[in-house]
């Protein structure tokens, strides 16, 4: 049998990582002996109590195994077939989920608006909004707010701009959506509340990420009124994301967050992201476009460099964007990559990064 080449060291992602231990060990002690299936399991009511009191709030929580499924679900949730969902024109939900919300909705249509840095602000958001008015038949009718936290640039929205942002849309009727993949990533650098970076920000539903920070396949559909989440049990059925053995996802919840690992992670993999950035920034020829906020350091690096990080096994991401700041620009002999860290990464893993981009 042919062992397919892998590289040696993989930052392409921060979804090349396995498993963390807690998460593996609870998994293993929740596979032994028979639950209740579909979610009606101890493992389940647990990872539920746990996220109210992470939350600070009693929540009404929908486990899923993707990231995709929670996110479409969720905005299933928020808007009928002929509504409009605003965000970011380079939104994961927009751009990286195969049509999946529109699909899932039953054809809302997702708005996409420009921001720097990844970034939606009110002033950008309003005449768009404006755009479609509310009762006009001809018309899709605006009816939910989506943003990304961590956003696609690597940046983070600070508890003012959700605030600013939740604002707006209550004042325009829509439902606020927080895209929360790694969501933990941006509480530890605000050193924030999971409750300050939600429904006290005016968020009304979080697709909140484990899978990326130390879960195999592990995600939640967070709802702060338990009203909004009357029609989920139906549609996480009939979508195809009610899991007969539930307790496989609920115990995974359990191991990420009892004894703050989850944040343990997510610390260690925004420690390895700085370093790397930090190095990176002593480099002549390298150009960073954004400030690092969590675990994805976005760079721009000379073909040269690009081309020993390949011979040398190394994998990071190529990238593009159209949120780039004023001025700042990509030569033909040069390559925009994106380095994703996780709790995995060492120290080791960013001098070999940097050694190599140095040559």
């Amino acid at each position: 049998m042919t062992t397919p080449q892998t590289p040696i060291l993989n930052l392409a992602s921060d979804n090349v990582s396995g498993m963390s231990q807690p998460v593996l060990a609870a998994l293993i002690a929740a596979n032994s002996g028979p639950e209740p299936a579909y979610g009606s399991d101890q493992w389940t009511a647990r990872a539920e109590a746990l996220l109210s009191e992470v939350f600070e709030h009693e929540v009404s929580v929908f486990l899923v195994a993707t990231g995709t499924g929670a996110n479409a679900l969720a905005l299933a949730a928020m808007s009928p077939p002929w509504g409009a969902i605003f965000c970011h024109s380079e939104a994961h939900v927009l751009d990286d989920e195969c049509g999946a919300p529109e699909m899932f909705t039953d054809g809302a249509k997702l708005v996409g608006v420009p921001g720097v840095g990844g970034k939606l602000t009110v002033e950008a958001l309003a005449p768009v909004v404006s755009h479609f008015a509310p009762g006009v038949i001809k018309s899709v009718q605006p009816a939910a707010l989506s943003i990304s936290q961590v956003t696609e640039a690597g940046t983070i929205y600070t508890i003012d701009e959700i605030k600013a942002l939740g604002q707006f849309a209550k004042q325009r009727k829509l439902m606020f959506h927080l895209d929360g993949a790694r969501f933990c990533n941006a509480m530890v650098t605000l050193g924030c509340t999971p409750a300050e970076m939600t429904w006290k920000s005016g968020v009304d539903i979080v697709t909140f990420g484990a899978t990326k920070n130390g879960c195999m396949a592990c995600e939640a559909i967070i709802f702060f009124n338990k009203t909004d989440a009357e029609s989920m049990p139906f549609r996480r059925k009939r979508g195809g994301h009610t899991v007969s053995k539930g307790r496989l996802l609920g115990a995974q919840m359990v191991g990420y967050l009892e004894n703050d690992h989850w944040i343990d992670n997510a610390r260690h993999a925004n420690a390895m992201a700085t370093a790397l950035r930090q190095g990176l920034e002593t480099i002549p020829g390298v150009k960073l476009p954004w400030p690092t906020h969590a675990n994805e350091v976005f760079v721009v690096v000379p073909q040269s460099a690009a081309e020993r990080l390949t011979r040398n096994k190394i994998r990071a991401a190529p990238w593009d964007s159209v949120s780039l700041p004023a001025g700042f620009s990509i030569g033909k002999d040069e390559q925009f990559l994106r380095f994703v860290t996780s709790f995995t990464t060492t120290k080791t893993d960013i001098a070999t990064v940097l050694q190599t981009i140095t040559g």
